[in-house]
């Protein structure tokens, strides 16, 4: 794991790879939450929703500080 870290060519790409995962997270989450919907758990759907809607915002918006620091930090 380590070596594999050390070996990523920016930090910029890792931060890259976290967004791009908040944002599969993001979708899956409300995946979840149409299947408990349909399945009849309002509760759990409500719930997983939100949780769904905060990581697709949090994941949005840490890709766009990414596409800004990325074209700020070098000369064109």
């Amino acid at each position: 794991m380590l070596t594999t870290l050390a070996t990523l060519p920016t930090t910029g790409f890792l931060a890259q790879v976290y967004a791009d995962n908040l944002i599969w997270l993001g979708v899956v989450f409300f995946v979840i939450s149409i299947v408990a919907y349909v399945l009849g758990a309002r509760g759990v759907a409500g719930m997983t929703a939100g949780l769904g809607r905060t990581l697709l915002i949090v994941g949005v918006v840490l890709a766009i500080v990414i596409i800004v620091f990325g074209y700020v930090g070098h000369p064109a």
